[in-house]
């Protein structure tokens, strides 16, 4: 991956429930300019529900807030999509990324948002300071098309 990217963007949306799927798409559509496969664009797709989902339902815990989400993409067809939030932040990193583990009280939640989003992607960082937020970054990349 070079340093540079070949385009970005960047996307503010509220903390609702309905804007997820805004920016599921919103993503998808940038990244098909690299021509990706349909399992590919559907992967990553579900890496970044999960994010967004993951910032809206645990970050800030049914309060308003803004979830940032920036991607860009390289000559080497590598994608890398940044979720933020300013919500609650997540004290263990390595406990809350282990499969089942949930901060949902409800019972709701099964607690596998960032398996999924690892399984999707070939690199995924979580940054975050409690009280302060949670930065996810994933970074897909998609095979080289004739």
């Amino acid at each position: 991956m070079k340093n540079k990217p070949v385009n970005q963007m960047r996307l503010e949306i509220e903390s609702k429930s309905i804007n997820e799927g805004f920016a599921r798409y919103a993503v998808s559509a940038f990244a098909a300019q690299l021509d990706p496969t349909i399992e590919e664009l559907a992967d990553l797709r579900c890496a970044v529900s999960e994010a967004v989902t993951n910032a809206i339902i645990h970050g800030y815990r049914g309060t308003s807030g803004t979830v940032y989400i920036t991607a860009k993409y390289y000559e080497d067809r590598t994608v890398k999509i940044k979720v933020a939030d300013k919500g609650v932040g997540i004290e263990d990193i390595k406990q809350a990324m282990q499969p089942l583990f949930t901060t949902d009280p409800s019972g709701e939640r099964g607690g596998m948002g960032f398996a999924v989003m690892q399984s999707f992607t070939d690199k995924l960082a979580v940054r975050s300071k409690p009280g302060k937020g949670t930065t996810v970054t994933m970074t897909k990349k998609f095979a080289p098309r004739d």
